[in-house]
């Protein structure tokens, strides 16, 4: 019986230590007689007891791994505190196995010598500008050594830059220098535009005011135009009027009478004019005046 017990014992003890359930996402690597034999898959897998031993396993899910934080020092040398994280993940877990004995210890310790080298070749103002330069140089130079450690660096992301109190307290006062700086031109562009607006509507009132004035110019100039022309209009219909006249019957009788009292008019301005009477000296001067002025109204009368 008690033999039978033992049996049994062994038997349970050799077939749990014979099958191993793998979960997913992970590798185990089996050793034979202590010599790399195999890695096994996700999923049942039977090994053969006190001969084949699983050694490693591996997760090959997305690794993070905080980077701790290091004193960098910058190209125009300042200090710099730099932390981040580094994703990686386990691509060949017998490289990973046997390619480092610790191979996150060494790819923290790269991540730092390669920050540090980076940062270093960069000025204090960039290094902020810059993240995602630096980002891609640690990721570029961690990928390339940890391909003989069976991991693929995935990425690697900045959490903070920290300067000396001294530095933060120059860059605040540099902040509220350009921002004071940039509200003096904003209200000096402002005044600019002011300035600018006042003159702009000067010049236009000014080309209002002459183009109103021209316009009255020219509105005068016609309507007097416009007059001369009615004066001259009227004037020659007037005389059209006399000429018609004088062809009636008693027509010239009428001129003469006109041209007659005209002078006669004329003597008494002038009389009026020297305070003294005069009176022509021969009354036939009167006479020839009235001819003369008919002779040439007969001429113009048959002027064609």
């Amino acid at each position: 019986m008690e033999i039978a017990v033992v049996v049994l014992v062994v038997a349970v003890v050799f077939i749990a230590r014979s099958f191993k359930i793998v979960p997913q996402q992970h590798a185990w690597v089996v050793e034979r007689l202590g010599k790399y034999d195999r890695t096994l898959t996700p999923g049942l897998k039977f090994i053969v007891p006190f001969i084949e031993r699983v050694a490693y396993r591996h997760s090959l899910k997305e690794v993070p791994l905080d980077v701790p934080s290091q004193v960098c020092i910058t190209r125009d040398n300042t200090q710099l505190q730099v932390d981040g994280i580094l994703y990686f993940q386990v691509t060949d877990p017998m490289r990973a196995s046997y390619g480092s004995s610790d191979y996150i210890v060494a790819i923290t310790q790269l991540a730092q010598t390669t920050l540090r080298s980076v940062v270093g070749k960069m000025e204090l103002d960039k290094t902020f500008e810059e993240r995602d330069l630096i980002n891609a140089s640690v990721v570029s130079a961690l990928d390339e050594a940890a391909l003989n450690w069976g991991v693929k660096v995935l990425r690697y992301e900045i959490k903070d830059l920290t300067p000396p109190a001294e530095i933060l307290r120059s860059m605040q006062a540099q902040i509220t220098a350009e921002r004071e700086k940039r509200a003096l031109i904003a209200a000096s562009e402002g005044r600019r535009q002011e300035q600018i607006n006042i003159a702009t509507g000067e010049r236009e009132a000014f080309i209002a005011r002459s183009e109103g004035e021209k316009q009255a110019e020219i509105n005068k100039a016609q309507g007097e135009a416009a007059a001369i022309t009615a004066v001259a209009e009227a004037t020659a219909a007037a005389i059209r009027q006399i000429a018609a006249a004088i062809r009636e019957p008693g027509g010239e009788q009428a001129v003469q009478l006109k041209v007659a009292e005209r002078a006669v008019d004329a003597y008494g301005a002038l009389a009026k004019a020297n305070n003294t009477m005069i009176v022509p000296g021969n009354m036939s001067e009167v006479s020839a005046l009235i001819g003369t002025a008919m002779t040439l109204l007969k001429q113009a009368r048959n002027t064609p």
